[in-house]
């Protein structure tokens, strides 16, 4: 699971108003390499919760990242290349996602991150099950 997905999920589990960010556990993490594309990067700055990357990253042993960041910052090379890594390439295989709420722990094996609920941590709208798995700034 790259860092970029990481910093997208949620906890959803019913009640919950602060399942952000997942606090990271790690396992095992690799490196995998990924083509360089600066026009991605800067289009996905302002979509990232900064201090989330910087922790979660850090979580795996990567510290060049600034502690905050600004998108000034997103003329620079240098800077690019950190977030870039850090963001894209850093990968965690084998851990677990925390909610910073409940301390519910949930699984990743494989690089997949396991966020099934039980039946009782889900909302229920007319006898549907309704998972809200959302994060990023949008409307309904």
């Amino acid at each position: 699971m790259r860092l970029l997905t990481h910093n997208m999920l949620s906890c959803n589990i019913k009640g919950v108003t602060n399942g952000f960010p997942l606090r990271l556990e790690v396992e095992k993490f690799v490196e995998k390499e990924v083509d360089f594309s600066a026009e991605f990067l800067r289009n996905i700055f302002p979509k990232i919760e900064w201090k989330a990357l910087v922790d979660a990253s850090r979580s795996m042993g990567y510290s060049q990242l600034p502690d905050e960041a600004d998108s000034s910052m997103l003329d620079s090379d240098d800077f690019l290349k950190k977030f870039h890594h850090a963001l894209l390439e850093l990968h965690l295989e084998e851990g677990v996602l925390i909610c910073p709420e409940t301390g519910r722990r949930f699984p990743v094996n494989k690089g997949i991150p396991n966020m099934l609920l039980h039946e009782d941590e889900v909302f229920v709208f007319d006898g549907v099950n309704l998972v809200l798995n959302y994060h990023l700034n949008s409307t309904w």
